[in-house]
């Protein structure tokens, strides 16, 4: 029985834009509905402007700018900022399951991401203060998760080809005067599709599946 759960197929949903609020609820509420037997999920979307303001609120800048909704959330980390052009995985994985712990499966996300870049001559880095990668000193993908019963959601955002300007309006993360970059900006030119493609083969191999199935639904 183990041997069966353990090998059930990853479910890749290319889901297209999203509503940030429908999805994150759709992520709890698959997370909270499922049992031993479901399977593993990599959401891939992209979404309409908003921020998101994690669990780690305190002494967090509201943005200086009104025009775009602001939504307090479950995931870990400070405030970020998500929009079209932006390459968005969430991880609904077992990680009991999978022998993962969310310091694993944070650094597949990081390894995942260094890899892409470093294909087109870019060198990224994981910072131990603050999960994400960056190139430069500046941040080109964030990331944060829930646990519940040892089971993520939430995930990752890289920036392809995007306005970066609704950056410039928080303290990325909490930091201020973080700068922010995106693959774009440097000379990178891969499409938010393309990207997404060669960064799920690679979050899905740096996890350790091999029999994955695509929808494109929730």
């Amino acid at each position: 029985m183990q041997h069966e759960r353990m090998n059930r197929p990853l479910v890749i949903r290319t889901l297209g834009r999203t509503d940030y609020l429908a999805t994150w609820q759709a992520m709890q509420a698959y997370t909270q509905s499922r049992t031993e037997h479901s399977n593993d999920e990599l959401w891939l979307t992209e979404h309409a402007p908003v921020y998101t303001l994690g669990l780690n609120r305190k002494a967090v800048r509201p943005p200086s700018r009104d025009d775009i909704p602001l939504i307090e959330v479950d995931r870990g980390g400070k405030i970020t900022y998500h929009g079209p052009g932006q390459v968005v995985i969430y991880v609904l994985l077992d990680l009991k399951r999978r022998g993962l712990t969310v310091r694993s499966l944070v650094s597949a996300m990081e390894n995942s991401i260094i890899a892409l870049l470093a294909e087109h001559g870019v060198t990224g880095v994981a910072r131990a203060d603050a999960p994400g990668v960056y190139v430069n000193g500046a941040k080109i993908a964030s990331l944060g998760l829930r646990l519940k019963n040892q089971r993520s959601y939430h995930g990752l955002a890289l920036n392809i080809d995007m306005d970066l300007a609704p950056f410039l309006a928080i303290d990325p993360c909490g930091y201020q005067g973080l700068q922010v970059t995106q693959a774009r900006d440097l000379g990178i030119g891969l499409t938010p599709e393309e990207a997404a493609q060669k960064l799920l083969d690679k979050l899905t191999s740096q996890l350790g599946y091999t029999d994955c199935l695509t929808e494109n639904t929730l």
